[in-house]
C-alpha cells in the first residue's frame, strides 16, 4: 500500500510496515494503490530488527529508555499524518498564507513538570526544518501557571500545523512527569516504577516520561525481562514449577536476563524463598501484590506488606503492588520495599495544560478570565 500526499506536513518519506507516506508540495491530492514489497527501509515492531539507529538522543537533557525496535521518527510521521489526512491544513491552507512568518509562545496554564521538550524539537523539525525553536526550560523543570517557557519562529503555516501533534505529546508526557515527581518523593526510600499499562504505540514516550519526572522504568516490554505472574502460576501449577520452568528455560538459551515472580500471600513468599534456597535460581525480585488492604476510612494497612518483606531479609529485591496511589505511596515507602509500582502513573494520567499562541496577549487575558494563566 501507497499514501502519496501532494502537499502536507512536508516530512521525508516514511514507512510503516507496508505502508509508504510521501510528503511534496502544493496541491494535495490523495491517492491508495496496491505494489509489492517496498524498496525503501520499513519500520517493524518485532523484535528482532533495531529501527532507531538514524536518532542521536547525545544533547538530549534526559534521554529516552532504550528498545530494540520501537521508531520513534515513525511514531511522529504517523501522528502528523493522521491529523493530516487527505487534504492537510485546510484552515491554514485558507487562512494563512504560505509563506508568512509569525513567532508562538508555549504558555505553562498550570504548575507542574514540564516534559517532550526534546520531543517537540523534533516534530518541528519534521514538519518544517527551518523552523527556529528556543526554550527557557528544559525537560524535568518545573513551569509554573502563566509563564513563557518557549517560542517557535517561522513560517505560521508550519507552526499552527505541527501545534496539536506538539501539544499532544507534550502534555501527555508532562502530565505523566508531573504525578511521578509527586509520587517519587513521596515514596522515598522507595523507588517508584510505571508498568506496562500505557497507550498503545506511545510507551516508549510514557516510560520517558516517568524518567523525566525522577521516577524508574520496569521492564520495557515482554522481551526484556522475565515476569511470572498469577497467569503464568496458574499454568504452571505452582510458584515453584513456574520458578522451575523459567531457570531451565534460560539456561537451556544461555540467557540472562532479571527474573522477577508474582507472590499473593505469605505461603506464596515462603514457598519462594525456599525453593531459592534449594536450588540454583535466576530470581533477581518478588512482587508483593495486593498486601496493601485499604481500609474504610481511605487508609491502609501495610502490616502484611510489613511482614513478607521480613521474611524476604534482603535476599531479593522486592516489589509492592497494588492499591498504589499518590494518598498512599508514602506509606507503602514505608515498608521496606525496594520498589512500588503503579500504573496509574501512565493508565489514567492527567494532561498538563499547556498551550501555543502566537498573539499571547490576548491568550494571557482570556486565560486570566477563565482561571488558566
Amino acid at each position: 500500500m501507497v499514501l502519496t500526499y501532494k502537499q502536507g506536513y512536508l516530512p521525508q518519506p516514511f514507512h510503516i510496515k507496508h505502508i509508504t507516506t510521501k510528503f511534496s508540495s502544493l496541491p494535495l491530492r490523495f491517492s491508495l494503490k496496491l505494489q509489492g514489497q517496498p524498496k525503501l527501509r520499513v519500520v517493524k515492531m518485532s523484535a528482532t530488527e533495531v529501527t532507531n539507529s538514524t536518532i542521536s538522543y547525545e544533547s538530549f537533557a534526559i534521554k529516552p529508555p532504550l528498545h530494540p525496535t520501537y521508531d520513534l521518527k515513525g511514531i511522529i510521521k504517523l501522528a502528523l499524518a493522521e491529523d493530516a489526512g487527505d487534504r492537510g491544513d485546510i484552515t491554514c491552507l485558507a487562512t494563512i498564507p504560505f509563506d508568512m512568518e509569525a513567532e508562538a509562545y508555549f504558555l505553562a496554564k498550570e504548575d507542574g513538570i514540564v516534559a517532550g521538550i526534546a520531543l517537540a524539537e523534533m516534530i518541528f523539525n519534521e514538519v518544517d526544518p527551518s523552523l527556529k525553536v528556543e526554550w527557557s526550560k528544559k525537560d524535568g523543570d518545573l513551569v509554573h501557571k502563566g509563564i513563557q517557557f518557549g517560542k517557535v519562529y517561522g513560517r505560521a503555516h508550519n507552526i499552527v500545523v505541527a501545534e496539536r501533534v506538539v501539544l499532544n505529546f507534550m502534555q501527555r508526557m508532562s502530565g505523566i512527569a508531573t504525578l511521578t515527581k509527586a509520587m517519587a518523593k513521596a515514596a522515598s526510600p522507595a523507588y517508584i516504577l510505571e508498568t506496562r499499562k500505557t497507550a498503545p504505540c506511545l510507551r516508549l514516550l510514557d516510560k520517558w516520561a516517568v524518567i523525566i519526572g525522577g521516577g524508574r522504568n520496569h521492564r520495557m516490554g515482554l522481551f526484556d525481562m522475565v515476569m511470572i505472574k498469577d497467569n503464568h502460576i496458574s499454568t504452571a501449577g505452582g510458584v515453584t514449577n513456574a520458578l522451575k520452568a523459567v531457570d531451565l528455560y534460560l539456561e537451556k538459551n544461555s540467557l540472562q536476563l532479571e527474573v522477577e515472580v508474582e507472590t499473593r500471600t505469605l505461603e506464596e513468599v515462603e514457598e519462594v524463598l525456599h525453593y531459592a534456597s534449594q536450588t540454583k535460581t535466576s530470581l533477581t525480585r518478588i512482587m508483593l501484590d495486593n498486601m496493601v488492604v485499604p481500609l474504610p476510612n481511605g487508609d491502609v494497612d501495610i502490616s502484611m506488606l510489613k511482614e513478607a518483606v521480613q521474611l524476604v531479609n534482603g535476599r531479593f529485591e522486592t516489589e509492592a503492588s497494588g492499591n498504589v496511589t499518590i494518598d498512599t505511596v508514602h506509606q507503602i515507602g514505608q515498608s521496606g520495599v525496594t520498589y512500588i509500582s503503579s500504573g496509574s502513573l501512565t493508565h489514567s494520567v492527567k494532561a498538563l495544560d499547556i498551550s501555543l499562541k502566537i498573539d499571547t496577549e490576548l491568550a494571557l487575558k482570556v486565560g486570566r478570565r477563565t482561571g488558566r494563566a
